[in-house]
């Protein structure tokens, strides 16, 4: 095989690898402020305004409670936790996935909500009801883990959303996705009348 060839395949394995590569994202939560035609405008949970530019492919998610009750086995959920005693972990919210959404984001990594916290998606194996929380096995394809579920804790789910849910004061999660170098809102999760993704 000559020079050519050699330096050929190399760029096709380079380009190949960088393609399986995600763009990093970044996560922006606080309140909408305005929407305009290319941008949102939103105030962080620090108190900036900061504006982020989106596409006509901005995807719309709405974020609503449901009945806790929907946290049983065989339920494919995420949830955010926190370290708790002893090296245990206690849920800060719970999100039950749809059926269509099984396998989404399966695992066990850090996550962004608060220092120290972690997202586990995975499906409910068992559910143990205790005086002040629930403790919920969940269980993913590389391990398990059991997070306590404190009574309150928001169980929410998501669903399809429009650009009528975009109004100011409305609680909101920013994913931003660099696209050619350049940071773009990729997708919003929002709540109705006030009420805050708790992700």
């Amino acid at each position: 095989m000559n020079r050519t060839l050699l330096a050929l395949l190399g760029v096709l394995l380079f380009g190949a690898a960088a393609a399986q590569t995600p763009e990093p994202t970044v996560r922006l939560r606080g309140t909408l402020e305005r929407v305009e035609p290319t941008s949102l405008v939103l105030k962080d949970r620090a108190g900036r305004r900061v504006s982020v530019s989106y596409g006509n492919d901005l995807g719309i998610t709405e974020v609503l409670p449901i009945d806790p009750a929907a946290v049983q086995p065989g339920a494919f959920v995420g949830t955010t936790a926190v370290p708790g005693p002893n090296g245990s972990l206690s849920a800060v919210e719970v999100h039950v996935f749809a059926e269509a959404a099984r396998g989404r984001g399966e695992g066990h990594r850090p996550w962004d909500l608060q220092p120290g916290s972690t997202m586990t998606n995975a499906t409910v194996t068992a559910v143990e009801p205790g005086a002040n929380d629930r403790a919920i096995t969940l269980r993913y394809k590389d391990g398990e883990k059991t997070i306590h579920v404190p009574n309150g804790v928001p169980i929410v789910t998501m669903k399809v959303g429009d650009k009528s849910l975009l109004v100011p004061g409305a609680k909101i999660i920013v994913t931003e996705q660099l696209r050619n170098g350049q940071p773009v809102a990729a997708r919003v999760s929002v709540g109705r009348n006030g009420f805050e993704p708790p992700m």
